[in-house]
């Protein structure tokens, strides 16, 4: 059961028996699959029209609804007492303003640190009034100007500017050697500064915004990066002064409980926190540097994400394929691929896929990074014993149908893996190979018998992620002769077809890229394959036999990208 916690409007209206159990549970999923804020489910589902809904929000903080449609103009003075930065950031609005008092509608009411931190950063005695979230969001369009622009867009510069100025960090007044004899208690203070928290907001809700997957906080001597990840590729943003280093990433560790005071030892945690009106969680770790603490975020939003097989743009074949692996009752299913390249996207929405009432499913992995409703997930915690191998022995005792485990790294959970299998279990798992033939010749490698892996591996899934071209700049091009060659192609194969890239434009930053897709590889242990992996043949005799059975590999289901219009031949040579 999802914790209803996190979901304060459902709490409110089942405690207001407005909700019984299971209508609660249907609008968390809802929301969690799509993304879309708990109110506009409830509305969409029927379950309370808009009037009756913001109502009882409203009787529950003792405050007023406010509709703007009726509203009218609202007075420069109340605009003007809201920082655009902060407005996007809390997703916020200004209704009016009393003297110190400022009436305020935000998407979220329900969390009284949020008002509490708008407050403080403003000057201003906050008083909550409640509104339709969509009339927030275009009174924010209206009077903000909306989205806050591209990666290290002129918002962020700004954001930066007025935080220097609040803070007096110019390079005449501050004392950069001051940082190294801070102690706990002085870098807590600096680090709840109203400007650095409306700055560390601002880099987070831009991130979101941007489609980020990490976030790096990165200090160097004489200055502080900060990149986004976004589609494989990273960008810098305007580098703030280095002056904010210390206590940036001090703020990051208090909003993640970890301990500002140790700066010596790296250290990981977790952040969860509503952007953009949207559950985000935020895995952490931090590295102490020559020059101070590195710290890089993953952003898991669960709206970026579909854990659904049908939408990660698998080739039919192997869609199909693969599909009938993940419903046989035992063997060994494989995803392989480099970091980052998207197998536990794959392996949950194949979890998703097959998670049923009438099956058992167990997970272990390093760490969680989303939660399934159904399934029981452990996260490996080495520290004190808890690793793969010794979680997938307990697991067997557990009565599972189906087991996950995050990556089999050792002889000792490639062991156990195959006893589940051997057993009765479907074991999905992951290894870091280059393509699907490699992870047969890695478990032997790793020390696994031949005749053990020939009798239970099913198949392996070999993937990659590649950028897709922009749709709004895409232009048409022929290749030449030493482009088609490359890529393994004659002209004759080539026929009418052209090929396609990304000129850049404003939607896509000027890259040509927007998204990315995977491009795929299944091998399928038939009899021949086994026969051959108990001869222990090499990767290359094993991926011509494979071939020959009908696996396309990588590369040419990058060629298939290429011909449809999505792909760069850049970006298939890259990542093949």
């Amino acid at each position: 059961m999802t914790d209803i916690a996190n979901f304060p409007l459902v709490s409110l209206l089942k405690d207001s028996v407005l909700l019984d159990d299971m209508q609660a549970e249907e609008i968390i999923q809802e929301s969690t699959r799509t993304g879309k804020r708990v109110f506009d489910v409830i509305v969409d589902m029927g379950i309370l029209d808009q009037a009756t809904l913001l109502q009882t929000m409203a009787d529950s903080l003792a405050t007023q609804v406010v509709n703007f449609k009726s509203l009218g103009e609202i007075p420069a003075e109340a605009i003007a007492a809201v920082p655009a930065e902060t407005a996007k950031a809390y997703q916020c609005v200004p209704v009016d303003l009393f003297g110190t008092v400022l009436q305020l509608a935000l998407v979220d009411p329900f969390n009284p640190s949020v008002v509490d931190e708008i407050g403080f950063a403003i000057g201003k005695e906050i008083v909550v009034v409640v509104a339709d979230p969509s009339e927030i969001d275009a009174a924010i369009q209206q009077y903000y100007g909306g989205g806050a622009g591209g990666v290290g867009g002129m918002e962020t510069a700004n954001a930066v500017s007025d935080v220097l100025k609040e803070l007096g960090m110019d390079s005449e007044s501050y004392d950069a050697d001051h940082d190294v004899s801070m102690g706990g208690d002085d870098l807590s203070d600096m680090a709840n500064e109203a400007p650095i928290v409306k700055f560390v907001n601002l880099v987070l809700q831009q991130a979101v915004q941007d489609r980020a997957s990490d976030i790096h906080f990165e200090p160097f001597e004489d200055e502080f990066k900060i990149r986004y990840r976004v589609d494989g590729a990273l960008y810098e943003m305007a580098p703030p002064p280095k002056h904010l280093a210390l206590p940036v990433i001090s703020r990051l560790k208090i909003i993640s409980n970890l301990d500002i005071s140790e700066r010596r030892l790296p250290q990981d945690g977790r952040i969860s926190m509503m952007i953009d009106g949207r559950p985000i969680d935020l895995r952490i770790s931090s590295l102490p540097t020559q020059f101070g603490e590195s710290v890089v975020l993953r952003v898991l939003d669960r709206s970026a994400v579909k854990l659904e097989l049908d939408k990660l743009g698998m080739p039919e074949h192997v869609f199909d394929r693969f599909g009938e692996m993940i419903t046989q009752p035992n063997g060994i299913v494989i995803v392989t691929g480099p970091t980052g390249c998207g197998k536990t996207t794959t392996l949950y929405s194949a979890l998703n896929q097959i998670n049923d009432i009438s099956s058992k499913l167990l997970t272990v992995e390093d760490p969680v990074e989303y939660d399934i409703e159904g399934i029981m997930q452990v996260p490996v915690h080495e520290a004190v014993g808890m690793t793969f191998s010794s979680a997938l022995r307990s697991f067997l005792r557990q009565d599972p149908d189906i087991v996950m485990v995050g990556e089999m790294r050792d002889l000792e959970t490639t062991q156990i893996a195959i006893q589940a299998s051997l057993t009765g279990h479907l074991v999905l798992t992951t290894l870091h190979t280059n393509d699907a033939p490699s992870a047969v010749v890695r478990m032997v490698d790793i020390g696994a018998e031949p005749f053990l892996i020939s009798s239970t591996l099913l198949g392996v899934l070999a993937q990659r992620l590649v950028r897709t071209i922009c749709k709004k700049c895409v232009t048409s091009f022929e290749p030449t002769e030493s482009q088609l060659s490359l890529l393994g192609l004659t002209p004759a194969e080539l026929g009418d077809r052209t090929f396609s890239y990304g000129r850049g434009c404003p939607n896509c930053n000027d890259t040509g890229y927007k998204g990315r897709k995977g491009i795929y590889e299944l091998l399928v242990v038939n009899d021949d394959i086994r026969t051959m992996i108990n001869d222990r043949v090499p990767t290359a005799v094993l991926r011509q036999r494979a071939m020959e059975d009908g696996m396309r590999t990588l590369r040419q289901d990058g060629v298939r990208g290429i011909f449809d219009g999505q792909i760069t031949i850049e970006e298939v040579l890259k990542y093949t």
